[in-house]
């Protein structure tokens, strides 16, 4: 019996050996990208998108072979879109052992997080965080991001009031770093301007978010009838904003910043309120004529039944191209020498276009275009004069 009881042993830990070794060859052929978005809070929209964005692009990806002979997985983390719950999802992802992470959606959300994995040496892509100060304020060797800088955005800003001969402009922020960043330096790159006498800032001030009743705010505007408002901040305020605005009888031409155009803005606002308003933003995907942008807007609009509402959803997909070419391009998952890839990329082909970082980990190369909302809320380019 013990002879018996013995080799059953052994033969159990050979099976669990075996076991052992079966699960770490299929750990093997997975490549783990972690994407840390606000799935629940008040962006929960954003996050939804973006979880459904990334797991597209990781699908186009598999279905031709995966990468380095690896299927990609996606490895959610909920930060609620807030600082506290951003270094939370981080740690998660650590302890997780994932090497590779795309995420957050807000500057202010994205920066705990970044400290965390670039302290860690985990490699982070960010796709929603414009603010200058993510990578010129402070170095992180192995944080990038898909998306522009403030600075960039409201330099294209500056060129659509002159080419509007705009000469009453408001500008409303909402203090949060996103916000504030775009509207001090629409302010900067406006300067030129009111130093010619070409145009004036007769309003630069912030609203306090979460609120549900802008109409201080409001009448303010009325009283000083700005020719146009350029509003810096987020689509929940903004979609309040200009709905309170018409309605109070401001009818002044509403300018959104690059986190305004989405379907719950319009979902907020209303049809009518938001019909001709004008949308600062980066080329979205829908008006884009590139195979890559086609074959990810079939393949989602067929696992989702839609197109997704803005575009750092998008982002967030090439953020999972980003770090796959970075990977191609090592022939390693090691996170040094993805690092060393990433700021090497050349013709990698992105959805929103061609995907190559500067030395501080900033995307090079990224446009700004002008779309308006039609009277069925719906977006299309707008041209310049």
């Amino acid at each position: 019996m013990k002879r018996t009881a013995l080799l059953a042993s052994f033969s159990l830990a050979a099976l669990a050996l075996s076991l052992s070794g079966c699960a770490k060859n299929a750990d093997s052929k997975v490549l783990t990208i972690g994407l840390q978005a606000p799935i629940s809070g008040q962006y929960a929209a954003e996050g939804q998108w973006a979880r459904q964005s990334a797991e597209t692009a990781a699908s186009l990806i598999n279905a031709k072979g995966g990468v380095e002979g690896m299927q990609i997985k996606i490895e959610l983390a909920d930060d609620a879109g807030n600082p506290k719950d951003s270094a939370l999802a981080a740690q998660k992802l650590i302890s997780k052992g994932v090497k590779l992470v795309v995420g957050s959606y807000g500057s202010g959300i994205t920066i705990p997080a970044a400290d965390l994995y670039d302290s860690k040496g985990v490699v982070s892509v960010g796709y929603g965080c414009t603010a200058v100060r993510l990578t010129m304020e402070k170095q992180r060797s192995n944080f990038f991001r898909t998306c522009g800088r403030d600075d960039t955005q409201s330099a294209f800003f500056a060129k659509v009031v002159e080419k509007l001969g705009a000469k009453r402009v408001a500008i409303m922020h909402d203090n949060s770093d996103y916000g504030k960043g775009v509207a001090e330096d629409a302010k900067k790159f406006l300067e030129p301007l009111v130093s010619a006498k070409k145009t004036e800032i007769i309003y630069y001030d912030a609203i306090t978010p979460g609120n549900t009743d802008y109409t201080a705010a409001v009448q303010k505007l009325k009283t000083l009838k700005p020719d146009l408002w350029f509003y810096t901040s987020y689509y929940s305020e903004a979609g309040l904003l200009i709905k309170q605005a018409r309605q109070a009888g401001l009818d002044c031409l509403f300018v959104g910043s690059n986190a305004v155009p989405n379907p719950e803005f319009v979902k907020i606002a209303g049809n009518a309120a938001v019909k001709g308003s004008l949308m600062l933003n980066e080329p979205m995907p829908q008006f884009l004529a590139t195979p890559e942008a086609t074959e990810f807007l079939d393949a989602y609009k067929k696992a989702y039944k839609e197109i997704p509402g803005s575009i750092w959803a998008v982002y967030a997909a090439d953020g999972v191209n980003a770090l796959v070419a970075a990977v191609k391009t090592a022939k390693s998952t090691d996170p040094a020498k993805v690092t060393t890839a990433m700021r090497a990329l050349s013709g990698a082909k992105g959805i929103t276009g061609e995907l190559m970082f500067d030395d501080r980990g900033d995307r090079k190369n990224v446009p700004y275009q002008l779309y308006a909302y039609d009277d069925k809320g719906e977006l299309s380019p707008y041209p310049l004069p």
